[in-house]
């Protein structure tokens, strides 16, 4: 007997696109709940603390994209 029960693997691309995206949309309206590990915490830490005592260090995101784009050709 087959079963009519529909898996995730068989939703189409477009589908499978939609429910990530709700699935992320889900998350992000909880963020609270999300584990953040300590490892993460360190790390979220130490660049912090670089970007206060070099703020220079860092560049603007209209030039992190243009950098990008030029590397994939979008």
């Amino acid at each position: 007997m087959e079963s009519d029960k529909k898996s995730i693997f068989d939703l189409s691309s477009s589908e499978k696109l939609q429910l990530v995206e709700d699935l992320w949309d889900d998350l992000a309206s909880n963020p609270d709940v999300i584990p953040v590990h300590d490892w993460q915490k360190k790390e979220l830490d130490r660049r912090k603390r670089n970007l206060q005592k070099n703020p220079a260090s860092v560049d603007r995101w209209e030039n992190v994209k243009k950098k990008i784009r030029g590397q994939y050709g979008r």
